[in-house]
C-alpha cells in the first residue's frame, strides 16, 4: 500500500480487490447484431423456453442444496458441471459478441479516455507475450510520479448501474442490493448489449475469455484436488452457477426486468464472462457523496500487470478521480507495473487467473483450535482472549522468514502451555504484561514450551504434505512436459508452491526444535521481559518481535475465528474489502448471492460507512 507521501491531498489509497488480466489476447471488438460464439460443445439445437427453464430450475435447486458432506465436494462439482454443460450446449450460438479482435479497439479506448479527461500521454497498450496486454511507457517516468488518472465519469460502478436500465430491477431485488459485484456483472452485460453505451470503448477492450478456474476443463480442475485452493475453486463454480440460474429466472419472469437486453441472449457463458471481468478488475472507491464506498471498474488503469512493491493507486476526493503514481522509475518502452496487494498465489489463481512466480507474499492457510474437551481449555481460551486471539483460528504459513506470524507464535505458545504456565500468565506476577510477550520470538514461555510448539508445527506441516497425491519431484517432472495446457501448468505450479511452503515450515520447525533442545540441555537462562522493551519492540521491522496485541495482522483471513459452517458462499469466494492501509484485514461484507437476502441494504451501507470512517480516523491518528 502506498504511503501518504505518494498521493495528493485527500487521496484515499485503493486496495486492488480483484486485479488484472494475465491472459493472452482474445477476440472481441465491433459488435454484430447476431454472431455465433463458441459457447459449448456439439451442434446448436432448438430448445423451448419451458425446456430451458426446467434445466435452469434443476441447476438452481442443485446449487442451493445443503453443503455436501466432507469428501463429497468433487462429486457435487461433477453433477453441477454436467448440468451447466447441458445448458451451454443448448445455448450454443445465442450469445451476442463482438467481431474484431480486442486489440483493434485499443486506439478507441485511448481516444475515449483522452476525451473524458484521463491521462494518456505517458503510455500505450502493448502485448507483452506471456504476461498478456499491459501498459508500456512512451517516455521516462520517475518513481512516485503521477502518470495516470481516471475521472469518475469513466468508471462503471454500482451507482451507475442504479442509474441505468438495470435500475428498476436493482431497486426491487435484494440480491443485487446486497451483492455489488453481481450488480456490476449484470451492468456490464446490459451495457455490452447497448450500441449507444458510453462505456462501449472500454467493454470492447476487455478479453473475451479469461484464465480463471471458471474456464478450466474438468481434468484441469482435477489437478487441484488435495490442494488448499480446491475448496474455493469448487465454491467459485457452484456460486457462479447458482447466481446464473437465479438471475436467468429473474430476467425471464420479473416485471422490472422486462426492458433488460438480456431476455433472449443471457447465456451461462455471458454470465461467466461478466463475472470474470468483474472478478479480475473490481475495486472499491468512495461514492459520489463520499458517505460510503462502492464497487467500480476502472478503465485503462486495469490494463496494468502485477509485480512486487507497494500499492500506489488512490482515489482523489477533491478532483473526484482515481490516481496512480509510478511504483518505480520506468524507462521509455518498459512495461509499467502496479502492485495488486499482499495476495497468495491461490488468490491470484482463483480470482485473477495467473500464477506469480516471484510472490513475496505467498502463504498457505492452516486451521488450528484448542479442543473444547481438553481439560485446560478454559484457561487456554482465557489467555488467548487476553491476547486478542480466538480459541479456534485460521492462520497463515509463509513462504519467507519467519514462516509464522506473531499471532500464530502466540497461539502455539498458549496451545502448548502446561497448567502451571497458564496460571502464571493468568494470575502470576505481572501476568498482564507477559501477554505482550506471547508473540515475541525473543521471549519464550519456557524452553520446553518452545520445543513442543516447534515439534507440533513440524509434524503438522509433514502431515499436510502427505495429503497430496503427488510429490514435489513428480510435480516438477510434469511441468517439464511441452504439451501441458496453460491451465494445467498453473494448477501444478500452485500445487507445487503449497508444498514448498509446507516443506519449508517443516524444515524450519525441525531446526527450531533442535535449537531449543540444545538451550534446554545447556541450562541456558530464559530472557527476561522489561516494560522498557516496548519502545524497542515497536520500532523493529521483524514481524514476530511486535507485542501481539499491538500488532496489525497482514494475512488474509489470519486470526478469523472458525465458524461452525466453514464453507464460504461469497461471490466466487472473494472477500470484499476497502483498505486504507496495507495491513488492515479484509472484512467479509456479504455471505452469498442467495444467502444474504435477509440483510438489508441500509444496514450494509451503514456498516461500510462506519468501517470507512474508522479507517479514516485511524489514518489521521
Amino acid at each position: 500500500m502506498t504511503t501518504q507521501r505518494h498521493l495528493r491531498h485527500k487521496t484515499l489509497p485503493l486496495q486492488l480487490l480483484l486485479s488484472l488480466e494475465s491472459c493472452p489476447s482474445s477476440t472481441m471488438g465491433k459488435k454484430s447484431r447476431v454472431k455465433t460464439q463458441k459457447s459449448g460443445s456439439g451442434a446448436s439445437a432448438v430448445v423451448t423456453p419451458k425446456e430451458m427453464l426446467n434445466l435452469i430450475s434443476e441447476l438452481l435447486q442443485k446449487c442451493s442444496s445443503a453443503a455436501p458432506s466432507a469428501g463429497k465436494e468433487w462429486e457435487e462439482y461433477i453433477q453441477i458441471r454436467g448440468l451447466v454443460e447441458k445448458i451451454r450446449k443448448k445455448q450454443k450460438g445465442l450469445s451476442v459478441v463482438f467481431e474484431s479482435s480486442r486489440e483493434d479497439y485499443f486506439s478507441d479506448l485511448m481516444s475515449w479516455a483522452t476525451e473524458n479527461g484521463a491521462s494518456c500521454d505517458g503510455f500505450t497498450v502493448t502485448n507483452f507475450g506471456t504476461e498478456g496486454y499491459g501498459l508500456r511507457a512512451t517516455r521516462d517516468i520517475k518513481a512516485e510520479e503521477l502518470f495516470l488518472w481516471i475521472p469518475r465519469k469513466m468508471l462503471m460502478t454500482v451507482e451507475s448501474a442504479q442509474n441505468s436500465v438495470l435500475g428498476p430491477l436493482y431497486s426491487q431485488d435484494r440480491i443485487l442490493q446486497a451483492m455489488g459485484n453481481v450488480t456490476l456483472a449484470l451492468h456490464l452485460l446490459c451495457e455490452r448489449a447497448n450500441v449507444s453505451s458510453p462505456w462501449l470503448p472500454y467493454i470492447r477492450s476487455l478479453p473475451q475469455e479469461y484464465d480463471t478456474p471458471l474456464y478450466y476443463q474438468q481434468e484441469e480442475v482435477e489437478l487441484l484436488l488435495a490442494t488448499q485452493a480446491v475448496q474455493d475453486v469448487l465454491s467459485q463454480y457452484k456460486n457462479t452457477a447458482r447466481q446464473y440460474a437465479y438471475f436467468y429466472k429473474l430476467v425471464q419472469t420479473h416485471p422490472a426486468a422486462s426492458n433488460l437486453p438480456l431476455k433472449d441472449t443471457f447465456t451461462f457463458d455471458d454470465y461467466r464472462w461478466a463475472v470474470s471481468s468483474v472478478m479480475t478488475r473490481q475495486n472499491q472507491i468512495p461514492t459520489e457523496d463520499g458517505s460510503r464506498v462502492t464497487l467500480a471498474l476502472i478503465p485503462l488503469w486495469d490494463m496494468c500487470n502485477h509485480t512486487n512493491g507497494l500499492i500506489t493507486t488512490g482515489y482523489n476526493l477533491e478532483d473526484d478521480r482515481c490516481e496512480c503514481v509510478a511504483l518505480q522509475d520506468y524507462k521509455e518502452n518498459e512495461q509499467i507495473y502496479i502492485f495488486y496487494g499482499t495476495r497468495s498465489n491461490a488468490e491470484f489463481v482463483i480470482h485473477n487467473g495467473f500464477f506469480f512466480e516471484d510472490n513475496a507474499h505467498d502463504r498457505v492457510k492452516i486451521k488450528l483450535g484448542v479442543s473444547k474437551s481438553e481439560r485446560l481449555y478454559a484457561m487456554k481460551a482465557e489467555v488467548l482472549a487476553r491476547a486478542g486471539i480466538p480459541a479456534s483460528c485460521v492462520f497463515a504459513l509463509h513462504c519467507n522468514e519467519p514462516p509464522i506470524s506473531a499471532q500464530l507464535l502466540a497461539f502455539l505458545r498458549v496451545f502448548c502451555m502446561t497448567e502451571e504456565e497458564l496460571k502464571d500468565y493468568l494470575l502470576g506476577e505481572r501476568a498482564m504484561n507477559k501477554i505482550f510477550t506471547l508473540g515475541n520470538s525473543e521471549f519464550p514461555v519456557s524452553w520446553e514450551n518452545e520445543i513442543k510448539l516447534w515439534t507440533f508445527l513440524e509434524m503438522r506441516a509433514a502431515l499436510l504434505l502427505k495429503t497430496y497425491k503427488t510429490t514435489s519431484e513428480e510435480d516438477r517432472a510434469m511441468l517439464e512436459k511441452p504439451d501441458l495446457s496453460l491451465h494445467s501448468r498453473v494448477a501444478i505450479q500452485l500445487r507445487l508452491a503449497e508444498k514448498h511452503i509446507l516443506e519449508k515450515v517443516s524444515s524450519s520447525g525441525q531446526a527450531k526444535r533442535q535449537h531449543f533442545q540444545q538451550k534446554l540441555e545447556e541450562g541456558a537462562l530464559l530472557p527476561h521481559y522489561e516494560e522498557s522493551d516496548i519502545a524497542l519492540l515497536e520500532n523493529t521491522e521483524a514481524d514476530t518481535k511486535l507485542p501481539i496485541i499491538l500488532r496489525k495482522l497482514e494475512e488474509v483471513e489470519e486470526g478469523q475465528e472458525i465458524q461452525a459452517e466453514e464453507h464460504n458462499h461469497l461471490l466466487n469466494g472473494e472477500k470484499l474489502v476497502y483498505r486504507m492501509e496495507a495491513d488492515v484485514e479484509p472484512v467479509q461484507e456479504v455471505q452469498s448471492a442467495l444467502d444474504s437476502t435477509g440483510s438489508s441494504k441500509k444496514n450494509g451501507q451503514r456498516e461500510v460507512a462506519k468501517r470507512t470512517e474508522e479507517n479514516l480516523k485511524e489514518k489521521s491518528d
